[in-house]
């Protein structure tokens, strides 16, 4: 499915500091130290013969992120599992560089050789990384969403799969090359330079812990963004019937190959089934897809959340998505 948006600005993050993606939707990219490698230097073109493939600058075990089609939840954001989040009114950035531009041939007697950039390649976690390693009063361990960074590991047809708590210093770079694919920034809005995904996801970090942004970890590889947010504290609880401790996502699926395959279904439901496993006062979990966005849709729908309403947010029409958890045996 296409990639998941970000909120929209109604059922974004409240004005209290919170960066909830419900209404306003939209995530972060990794930094230098993002769980990706560094990506080639052009240098690395320039050094070798016409013709010939620069040295590959993918970590061992790391996933291929093939720059493609729009990423799907249905598959996975449309299953680009995408459509949870940002603005659909926004308009968004042009595709930046970080996703893979070429550069302008050379006047060396090489002019069909081009110095390639990169996105940065997503590297496997170890331990360290995945273990939270939190300040104190860091809002993935409060209270609100039931300490979300304690939640570990759920196995999946996948593999094993985990909510990584973002670290912005690690993670910058490799989500704002996520929010620069074209698929993502239709939904999203959040192309651009790494500030713009920094400036959504501060509030966030910093916040009272109502909305968290995490890394979605499959076999040791970050390979989707999610927010998980209070629905009932967040502006989109104005447009549905909000009961106390109803829980948010909003999602994405970063590497085109990951999408169009069904991943975005598996891996919403162990999410749903984590936050009902470990939020008991929980009864529904609430999502908020692009009504345009139907792999998404779709996606939502097959991993067992039910078509609400349609309904109109400040920034597009929605479908307002369910999941009970007093039909969680059933759907």
């Amino acid at each position: 499915m296409p990639p998941v948006e970000p909120p929209s600005p109604a059922a974004g993050l409240s004005a209290a500091a919170t960066a909830s993606h419900s209404a306003t939707g939209g995530t972060a990219t990794a930094t230098d130290l993002a769980p990706g490698g560094a990506a080639p230097h052009a240098d690395a073109a320039r050094e070798a013969p016409p013709g010939s493939r620069p040295p590959s600058a993918t970590p061992t075990g790391a996933r291929p992120a093939p720059a493609g089609p729009a990423p799907n939840i249905g598959d996975a954001p449309g299953e680009a599992v995408a459509d949870v989040g940002p603005a659909p009114g926004a308009t968004a950035p042009a595709p930046c560089p970080a996703t893979g531009d070429t550069a302008p041939g050379r006047d060396d007697g090489s002019s069909d050789t081009l110095d390639l950039e990169l996105p940065p390649e997503p590297a496997v976690l170890g331990p360290q990384d995945v273990a939270p390693r939190l300040r104190p009063g860091d809002p993935a361990s409060g209270p609100l969403l039931d300490a979300v960074a304690g939640w570990g590991p759920v196995e999946t047809s996948a593999g094993p799969f985990q909510l990584v708590p973002v670290r912005l210093e690690r993670d910058l770079a490799l989500i704002s090359g996520w929010m620069n694919d074209p698929a993502v920034a239709a939904f999203w809005a959040l192309a651009g330079p790494p500030r713009t995904t920094a400036d959504h996801l501060r509030p966030q970090l910093d916040g009272d812990g109502r909305s968290v942004p995490c890394l979605g970890v499959l076999a040791g590889v970050p390979m989707s963004y999610w927010e998980i947010y209070r629905a009932d504290l967040d502006p989109l609880a104005r447009y549905y019937p909000a009961r106390p401790h109803d829980t948010g996502i909003h999602l994405l699926i970063g590497g085109v190959a990951d999408r169009g395959r069904g991943l975005g279904t598996s891996l919403l439901r162990a999410t749903a089934d984590l936050i009902l496993d470990h939020r008991p006062r929980c009864g529904q979990i609430v999502a908020e897809p692009d009504l345009r966005n139907t792999p998404s849709v779709a996606a939502f729908l097959s991993a067992g959340f039910r078509f609400a309403a349609e309904t109109d947010l400040p920034d597009k029409r929605a479908a307002l998505m369910i999941r009970d958890r007093a039909l969680r045996t059933v759907l």
